[in-house]
């Protein structure tokens, strides 16, 4: 408890830190205070009455209200929260793997990056649009009687307060980047998702309590969730370094070489961002048909066999897409060189470059199935019986996000710490989040 109290002072004690901290709190308020502020033309108590009477929100429906952190059964100015963005910039993401003006963006350095940031914004600015009248007609489907205007002038003008609403959460994201802690997108989405928790963990606890398993089920629950949050935690700091001599055996070199050594390659390498991808995609459906009940097809069936089976063959596809963006063989081989360094039996260059992207291979598909093994996981929980709302923490893109968001805003913190020749969060050794550079090859 003393060393606790120590660290929270020592945090405040720096005054950089505590400025971001403030922001921080202040930004995330002002995103909390916005999405409880009502589209014009809806009247709340109508929309409140529809609610309550169809329970509350399960399926695709219940997820993205919780991304949102309920802004969107809420019929809120931020009711598309943050994803049109993050599809924007999977759809960008995708360009630079195929077109050759992007290939030079992500070439450019720091211009190149402005630009392509640019370009996310304008098509945030489509996507938004696009999805507005959708998300519209869902609400008037479910609460018809909610709406007093429905003119053409009407329908144009909350269409531009919805784009302008995500293009304002979009804003707060990147200022929470620049002047805050973390990365403030996944900030934002991980303050609409653990919004949800209280609610979720209390009507778990009242079905459980009224007969419906009693308190030993609730308890088996509770464990196995710390489980699934230690493998999350696991998974989301992955394995740092690999010993040559493993990576030397998984691709068939028996020559292992005198010296222990590691090349800076992880399991996981792409972290949570698969995940967010194929989320992403998934809503993709939904959105086009309106978030009709019917008319989405198995997308709406988000706890079904297929729905999962496309989700988790995104997440696969997804981790080599972006283990392929994130770790470049030929310029880590090239670093290497620079710096030294080598592997033993294995020629600098093209051929150390090879050897990496063999190994990459092979240990990126253990990797991609663990994770979308996890990100299933709350199918599982709901067909055992758990509620949706509180299924969703098992695990699935709302653990992980929470586990990663939590991780690397606390290596930040740490680092401001360690900078200030204070003692770090962990008694054990430093904490590993999903930015944590890696190391490279080095004798142990």
């Amino acid at each position: 408890m003393k060393r606790f109290l120590d660290t929270l002072r020592n945090i405040w004690a720096i005054e950089e830190l505590r400025s971001r901290i403030l922001t921080t709190l202040a930004l995330v308020l002002v995103y909390r205070l916005g999405s409880y502020v009502v589209l014009p033309g809806i009247d709340i108590n109508a929309l409140d009455d529809a609610r309550n009477r169809a329970g509350d929100a399960g399926g695709l429906v219940g997820l993205i209200n919780m991304f949102a952190g309920g802004a969107f059964l809420r019929a809120s100015v931020f009711g598309l929260g943050i994803m049109p963005y993050i599809t924007a910039s999977i759809i960008i993401q995708l360009l630079g793997m195929a077109v050759p003006y992007f290939q030079k963006l992500q070439r450019d350095g720091e211009s190149g990056r402005k630009k392509i940031n640019q370009y996310t914004r304008l098509l945030t600015i489509g996507v938004t649009a696009v999805q507005a009248p959708g998300y519209i007609a869902s609400i008037k489907q479910n609460a018809p009687n909610a709406f007093t205007d429905l003119s053409s002038i009407w329908w144009v003008q909350t269409i531009l307060i919805l784009v302008t609403g995500t293009m304002f959460v979009m804003w707060l994201g990147e200022r929470i980047t620049d002047k805050g802690l973390g990365n403030g997108i996944s900030l934002i989405i991980m303050i609409g998702i653990i919004s949800r928790l209280p609610f979720a963990f209390f009507s778990e606890v009242k079905s459980r309590m009224s007969g419906n398993g009693g308190l030993i089920i609730f308890l088996i629950e509770i464990v196995l969730l710390l489980a699934v949050i230690v493998g999350c935690i696991l998974l989301v700091q992955g394995t740092r370094r690999i010993p040559v001599q493993f990576a030397k055996k998984i691709v068939g070199n028996k020559q292992y070489g005198g010296v222990r050594q590691y090349i800076p390659l992880k399991v996981n390498a792409a972290g949570v961002m698969p995940i967010i991808f194929a989320q992403a995609i998934m809503f993709i459906p939904a959105a086009v048909a309106g978030f009709s009940s019917t008319s989405g097809g198995i997308f709406q069936e988000r706890y079904g066999l297929w729905y999962n089976v496309i989700f988790a063959t995104l997440i696969i596809l997804f981790t080599y897409f972006y283990t392929a963006i994130m770790v470049n063989p030929k310029n880590l081989a090239d670093d290497m060189k620079r710096n030294g360094g080598f592997i033993p039996g294995v020629k600098p260059g093209n051929k150390t470059a090879e050897f990496i992207d063999a190994v990459m291979n092979r240990i990126t598909l253990p990797g991609s199935l663990f994770l979308a093994g996890v990100a299933v996981m709350p199918a599982f929980a709901q067909k055992l019986g758990v509620n949706s709302a509180f299924a969703d923490f098992y695990g699935g893109t709302s653990l992980l996000i929470l586990v990663g968001v939590v991780l690397d805003t606390l290596q930040q913190i740490e680092t401001y710490l360690l900078n200030r020749h204070y003692d770090g969060l962990m008694k054990s050794g430093r904490i590993k989040g999903r930015g944590a550079n890696a190391m490279m090859v080095q004798q142990g």
